[in-house]
């Protein structure tokens, strides 16, 4: 378990994790209990995994031998880690190169920084991007990641403001695969209070990227912001039902994040997390450990 992941997801879910671990270490008697289920669904975490955790820290609080000894924190910490599912570091499955990642997300949330950081993390292992520039609807975005493009010396196919972001995700396509690059990665629009044209946009880039190379996008990723809370259960519904997600990342958990919608949404939809972002730097996207989120949620040590 990486050290620095562990220190640093600890540290944004000290809120959530604070007042989790100090009613752990409480006997698990009928208020200490209730007050736990309470403060995992404050933290987000859902009614079906506090429930489940609240269960086996009392079982654990009533057990002898080995199970009494791993204590109600372990026994909370696993019930978390198991709701994460398939949830962890993740690997490219595409035959061939490009592999094709569309982010998806409602404005506010980090995609735009999110795909920079997804090209300095896998810069750092020598493999190459390409960036494209889908969200022409809001100015900003286009140059904000022509200007991390600059910064990171990475191609980046661009279009004029308010030009069809389908013809701009193919053109980026296009180009991955004839410069050979390792992953096409498409920032794309998310106006939710104009939603059911949002959907259908995105199905449309979803249709037109398919067109540009079979068998693409290979991954669908939602970036919510982890400080929203329930409010990003409700957004990852939303995008999953438009254009089947295929993974999850979580942005700003580095400060008073609750951190447990993650797990209601993992739980609900399936969908695993794939990267976190622990601050502002490059280097502060990190693929996800489930097992050192959970043990940093209940305040267990690495």
């Amino acid at each position: 378990m990486a050290g620095g992941f562990f220190d640093k997801i600890k540290a944004g879910l000290s809120r959530t994790a604070e007042a989790v671990a100090n009613l752990l270490a409480k006997p698990m008697d009928e208020q200490s209990s209730e007050q736990l289920r309470e403060r995992l669904i404050a933290g987000d975490f859902g009614l079906a995994t506090a429930n489940e955790a609240v269960a086996a820290a009392r079982a654990a609080w009533k057990a002898d031998g080995a199970v009494r000894k791993a204590g109600p924190a372990e026994a909370a910490a696993r019930v978390i880690e198991d709701a994460l599912g398939h949830s962890g570091p993740w690997q490219p499955t595409a035959l061939n190169k490009p592999t094709v990642i569309m982010l998806l997300g409602v404005n506010g949330a980090g995609k735009t920084t999110t795909a920079a950081k997804l090209v300095a993390h896998w810069k750092l292992s020598g493999q190459k991007s390409l960036l494209g520039a889908c969200d022409t609807f809001r100015a900003a975005a286009g140059e904000q990641l022509s200007a991390w493009a600059s910064r990171l010396d990475t191609e980046i196919v661009n279009g004029a403001a308010g030009a069809d972001p389908a013809a701009v995700a193919f053109d980026a396509v296009k180009a991955a695969v004839a410069r050979g690059v390792d992953f096409a990665i498409l920032d794309t629009a998310g106006r939710l209070h104009t939603k059911t044209h949002l959907l259908d946009e995105l199905r449309k880039v979803v249709r037109v990227i398919d067109k540009a190379l079979p068998g693409a996008p290979h991954e669908k990723w939602l970036v919510i912001d982890g400080s929203l809370g329930a409010n990003s259960i409700e957004q990852a519904k939303v995008f999953h039902e438009a254009v089947g997600l295929t993974g999850i990342i979580v942005t700003k958990l580095d400060g008073s994040a609750r951190g447990g919608a993650i797990v209601a949404i993992v739980r609900e939809l399936g969908v695993p997390v794939r990267f976190v972002g622990l601050g502002e730097k490059p280097e502060d996207l990190q693929a996800f450990d489930k097992k050192a989120y959970a043990r940093s949620v209940v305040g267990l040590t690495a």
